[in-house]
């Protein structure tokens, strides 16, 4: 059973600052919960073919994965994909202007588990669902220099 949750958050600051602090992989940990830590395996800045391994807790486990990006659009898109362990997942933003000073940023991922995962397909989405609300909110509040 596939994956696929999309969530989205209005922020109040302008694409260009948005899409810059979102789409550089070593800002994750201080906006996304669940990331620990992230470690480029190329030479930053993010650009198609870059590859970032992030470490995580999710559910309880502890998740080491690489990211390669495959997209970038600067401003409007990116997409990241990994094929190992037991959840191949896409990760894409999406960023779209809304008036001069605020950003509507969609947040997708999109995997197909494959063995164990397979059968808790529905609870994995829920909590990425929460989760990702969870991050988006805390996107938010940085960006727009709120207490998170």
């Amino acid at each position: 059973m596939p994956v696929d949750v999309l969530s989205e958050v209005t922020i109040d600051r302008p694409v260009g600052e948005v899409a810059a602090y979102a789409g550089d992989p070593s800002n994750a940990p201080a906006w996304y919960v669940n990331i620990r830590s992230v470690e480029w395996r190329t030479p930053p800045p993010a650009r198609v073919g870059s590859r970032v391994a992030f470490v995580a807790h999710f559910l309880g486990r502890r998740l080491a994965y690489t990211y390669e990006i495959v997209e970038l659009v600067p401003d409007e898109r990116l997409v990241m994909r990994t094929a190992e362990g037991p959840f191949p997942m896409e990760t894409t933003y999406e960023w779209a202007p809304q008036g001069a000073e605020r950003t509507r940023m969609t947040l997708r991922n999109r995997g197909e588990p494959s063995g164990f995962a397979t059968i808790a397909a529905p609870v994995l989405a829920g909590a990425m669902r929460r989760a990702n609300r969870k991050d988006l909110a805390r996107l938010k509040a940085l960006l727009e220099g709120q207490p998170t």
